[in-house]
């Protein structure tokens, strides 16, 4: 499928690591050299090899999106609701909203800007939350694509879009509690651009989903950066995370 099974989370990370190393800044070390600076954690879960749904997603994964909404609980203990549209075959953010009062009209809007006339998807994947009622699921039919919802109790269906939750709360709503909705949406924003432009991810080979930089130049060492550039750092979401970058000086 598009996840390792037999990888935990922590193995996971370790090469991620690795990877954005590689990716950004040209330096080639293994997960197992980063793993010596990280705290190794506890076995993963593994999932059943044998599901039919393992096979129809990486086949048409480029022709799918998945749908999720997130709880997110302001620091006024006010509730609101965060509508993701992601891409399955380059994990690319397509489209984020919030509300506090999320309708089947307020969804099939978001699916509307989403998905315009020219798109080239072929499905549609969400769960079987009520808001996601039979006239919705027609309406976002007639939008020229299939919906698949996932099976009763059946999360891992819809494993990308459940683990993007995942994901986004952990890197980055467990440490900033918002106000309200605006500042939750510029959070979102910035960090979504993250998330597109510069996050490595596994089943991309690894490869960023919609890379902004050049890849770094051939190097002769796996250890060192090229000769001629520098490190840049940009700070993310006020220096809860840093994008970096190789940038070349002046002769």
């Amino acid at each position: 499928m598009l996840h390792r099974p037999h990888l935990s989370f922590w193995t996971i990370r370790e090469e991620r690591l690795a990877n954005e190393l590689r990716l950004k800044l040209g330096i080639r070390v293994s997960p197992r050299t980063v793993q010596k600076y990280l705290t190794a954690g506890g076995p993963g879960r593994k999932p059943d090899p044998q599901q039919r749904w393992r096979t129809f997603i990486p086949n048409h994964a480029k022709a799918i999106v998945a749908c999720d909404f997130f709880v997110v609980v302001t620091a006024s203990f006010r509730v609101l609701h965060v509508f993701v549209i992601m891409e399955l075959g380059t994990r690319r953010i397509l489209h984020h909203h919030i509300t506090a009062h999320p309708t089947a009209e307020w969804t099939l809007q978001q699916f509307r800007e989403a998905l315009p006339g020219d798109h080239p998807y072929r499905f549609v994947i969400h769960d079987r939350d009520g808001i996601f009622s039979r006239e919705l699921d027609k309406a976002v039919t007639d939008r020229g694509v299939r919906v698949l919802p996932t099976p009763v109790r059946g999360p891992m269906a819809n494993s990308v879009g459940e683990r993007f939750g995942g994901t986004l709360r952990r890197e980055c709503l467990d440490f900033l509690i918002p106000f309200k909705e605006r500042p939750l949406n510029l959070i979102l924003k910035s960090w979504a651009t993250r998330f597109n432009h510069g996050q490595p991810h596994l089943s991309l080979g690894p490869g960023i989903p919609a890379p902004l930089q050049q890849p770094p130049p051939e190097n002769g060492s796996r250890h060192s950066i090229p000769a001629g550039h520098v490190i840049r750092s940009k700070p993310v979401l006020g220096g809860l995370h840093h994008e970096y970058s190789l940038e070349k000086v002046a002769a």
